[in-house]
């Protein structure tokens, strides 16, 4: 009885062992291209806990805009036809668990490729995965990133 007992509780311990809460990493891109002013707009979510690991900063504090902006220089390439383009860094907001970046490529009046190079939290969180959706004139793209695959390209 004593031996059914141990194993029935062992099970127990296993299944719900099964049910730990995972964290999951992930960050996500919308890109738009705004045809008037020859634009790609960035706005890029991430989780407010990794993103302050990551750059070793409270979200709370006056300094967290300027990491997040170098942080995000650092991290995040955008080539259009084969030419690397400027991203300017435009903001950022903290909205509870969420952090939302802005930032802009100015000057582009026609794309055929976009390549981009996105290792945001991927040095921090082995696990990280970066979805980047495009939209242009009409078209949809998506590209992901995880460790392994910094880099991938898009034809319009």
């Amino acid at each position: 009885m004593k031996k059914h007992l141990y194993i029935s509780w062992i099970f127990a311990l296993m299944l719900l062992m099964s049910f730990a809460v995972a964290d999951f990493y992930s960050s996500m891109t919308k890109v738009d291209y705004l045809e008037a002013s020859k634009t790609l707009k960035f706005t890029t979510k991430l989780n407010t806990a990794h993103i302050s690991d990551a750059i070793k900063i409270n979200p709370n504090t006056a300094g967290f805009e300027a990491e997040v902006k170098r942080y995000v220089n650092n991290n995040f390439d955008l080539y259009v036809n084969g030419s690397p383009k400027t991203l300017t860094f435009t903001g950022s907001q903290v909205n509870g668990e969420s952090v939302w970046v802005y930032f802009e490529a100015n000057g582009i009046s026609e794309i055929s490729t976009i390549r981009i190079k996105n290792t945001i939290l991927l040095s921090s969180f082995p696990k990280q995965f970066n979805l980047v959706n495009i939209a242009y004139k009409g078209n949809q793209r998506t590209m992901n990133f995880q460790r392994g695959k910094e880099v991938n390209e898009v034809s319009f």
